[in-house]
């Protein structure tokens, strides 16, 4: 599960803006090159929600209240499973202040002030695991992973591999296409060689197979 949060200045966005974005937000968090299977995607953007809010005080650090009539400033929130903070980081920050600046830029307002000056702030929030809680249950960041991809992994086992690049393979969990030349997380189950795009997808398989992990 994964929380976006979105804080502006009371009336810089109208309902319209406020859909608009929310909508923005998730497709940048969402959309990397390195993309898993489709329908993974469309799991995980299931148990992703975007909230709006509008502070009825907003101070900055020089005492001034922002004024809404000022180039607005900005602050994301992300709150995901901590195992996956590292990672997400690495591309959240950018991904979502383009967001920002995309709809700064249609509202007219100059967009590059966002990447020049701080007014985009963007977090991401790493949840300890078992703090997280779904279906009434609480739910690790491994449990997420299995929610999102146990539904497509027999559509996953069938995509086609003939046209993948020399050394690579598609990740039996989640979909994504891993060069076996840039990774060690790799596993050999009945003679054909697996690899994983992160530590957790490889657990995951290693578990229903039964295979032993080293570490």
């Amino acid at each position: 599960m994964i929380v976006i949060e979105l804080f502006a200045p009371t009336g810089v966005l109208d309902p319209a803006r406020h859909q608009q974005l929310g909508k923005r937000l998730i497709d940048a968090l969402m959309g990397t090159e390195d993309a898993h299977a489709e329908a993974v995607m469309d799991s995980a953007r299931a148990v992703t929600q975007v909230l709006v809010h509008e502070p009825a005080a907003w101070i900055t650090g020089d005492r001034h209240p922002v004024d809404p009539a000022d180039p607005p400033r900005y602050l994301v929130r992300v709150s995901a499973p901590a195992a996956w903070r590292k990672e997400m980081s690495a591309h959240a920050i950018e991904r979502l202040t383009q967001a920002l600046a995309e709809t700064e830029a249609e509202a007219g307002r100059d967009p590059d002030r966002l990447s020049d000056q701080p007014h985009a702030l963007v977090h991401v929030v790493g949840i300890a695991e078992g703090s997280l809680g779904m279906c009434g249950r609480s739910m690790g960041s491994l449990d997420l992973i299995q929610h999102m991809t146990a539904p497509h992994r027999d559509a996953i086992a069938r995509l086609p591999t003939d046209g993948l690049p020399p050394g690579t393979v598609i990740d039996p969990v989640c979909g994504m296409t891993v060069d076996l030349n840039a990774t060690d997380l790799t596993l050999e189950v009945d003679g054909t060689l697996h690899g994983f795009c992160n530590g957790q997808c490889r657990r995951i398989y290693a578990e229903e197979h039964g295979v032993p992990l080293n570490a």
